[in-house]
């Protein structure tokens, strides 16, 4: 088990962060060989859910993802959204939260508990290192295009 924290500043408004970082299809853009679906209608609410597929044709891993708290961002006061992870291979949780920053800029917290079922211990930092790396890229490219 990992977790790991990112924090980022956009020149943005906080509901534009909070837009830019809950289009979950666009979460694919920024993840090679990964494909994220809705699969509930919409808007985004508590139960929503997604799936992030990574890997090629039929070699690949779903994130089964579920919206267990979503407080979007009203006038100054902050967004919180947090997603458990309820797939077969990964668990955890994911917390994102959009809130003032300095300058008028928006803040970016974003906080990860992952787990890959049977993989030992031994392989956390790799998966950390990983997991950082790539969520991190991420959120740098949700946060840059509109």
């Amino acid at each position: 088990m990992v977790d790991f924290f990112l924090e980022r500043t956009a020149p943005l408004p906080l509901d534009e962060a909070w837009r830019r970082l809950t289009r979950w299809h666009r979460h694919g853009d920024g993840v090679p060989l990964t494909r994220v679906t809705v699969v509930t209608p919409g808007p985004t609410r508590e139960g929503t859910r997604l799936v992030a597929r990574s890997g090629i044709g039929p070699f690949g891993v779903d994130d089964r993802m579920e919206v267990t708290v979503w407080q979007p961002p009203a006038g100054d006061e902050p967004g919180r959204c947090r997603l458990e992870k309820r797939g077969r291979l990964i668990l955890g949780w994911a917390e994102l939260e959009v809130r003032p920053g300095p300058g008028g800029r928006a803040r970016v917290l974003w906080r990860e508990e992952l787990r890959v079922r049977f993989l030992p211990s031994v392989f956390d930092p790799l998966l950390e290192r990983t997991a950082r790396t790539v969520f991190g890229r991420a959120v740098n490219k949700l946060l840059r295009r509109a």
